[in-house]
């Protein structure tokens, strides 16, 4: 993964270096579920920092713009949609368009916005958990459907970034990484209940955003990679 990342810091400073004093720069790395754009995203971040010397990129998930457990419970199909969390339908688009345009706004360059978190123990997005500073200059955000076309209400969040980045794996690869991550988590007990989850409700969910994927700026290619098998 080192000389990905290095490469893509490099490029981004060179974009950083550019802006004017009022201006930020944002970035979307999406990918399919088990891709690996989490560590990514965060590799990508540390080494900018280190790079400049100061915080002055952050990233932020859009794992905290997921419906809550009581919004899934009074959907017509309750248990379909606790079972389905993680589908594009099972978060709130608008929601993170809004908190999109507030770091867009100038007032983010004199005091804080707040983005919502999600917590695995609750189960549910948090308010107010990841602090966007006016020192951050440089937001990468991070999600699987930050580059989503369709439908219509996911447009606005893919068209505000100003790089779309995507990071592309092969299925397999991503269906083993998710069944050790969901028996980590505790959502399966074992490998093989993890494997049947992915292919169920991951693997679709992947398909669906190659299908619907606006056009990016970088394809990433995450490989058989220690460094991307503990990411997302």
């Amino acid at each position: 993964m080192e000389p990905l990342v290095t490469s893509l810091v490099t490029s981004t400073l060179d974009r950083y270096r550019t802006l004017a004093p009022t201006q930020r720069h944002l970035i979307s790395i999406a990918g399919i579920p088990g891709s690996g754009k989490t560590t990514l995203a965060a590799h990508v971040v540390r080494g900018l920092n280190g790079a400049l010397g100061s915080e002055a990129a952050v990233m932020i998930p859009m794992d905290g713009y997921h419906l809550t457990r009581a919004q899934l419970s009074a959907m017509a199909d309750p248990a379909r949609a606790h079972y389905c969390r993680g589908a594009h339908w099972t978060f709130d688009p608008a929601a993170l368009a809004a908190l999109i345009d507030a770091c867009r706004a100038e007032r983010a360059l004199l005091e804080s916005v707040w983005a919502a978190s999600f917590d695995h123990a609750l189960k549910d997005p948090v308010e107010g958990g990841v602090e966007v500073k006016p020192q951050h200059r440089i937001l990468i955000f991070e999600g699987n459907y930050l580059s989503l076309s369709a439908p219509e209400e996911w447009r606005p969040v893919a068209d505000a970034f100003d790089e779309r980045w995507f990071v592309e794996v092969d299925e397999d690869v991503a269906k083993r990484r998710l069944a050790k991550r969901h028996v980590a988590a505790g959502i399966c007990s074992t490998l093989e209940e993890g494997l049947q989850r992915a292919e169920g409700n991951d693997i679709p969910n992947g398909r669906f955003l190659r299908e619907n994927r606006v056009e990016v700026d970088k394809i990433l290619r995450s490989e058989e990679d220690e460094g991307f098998a503990i990411g997302k």
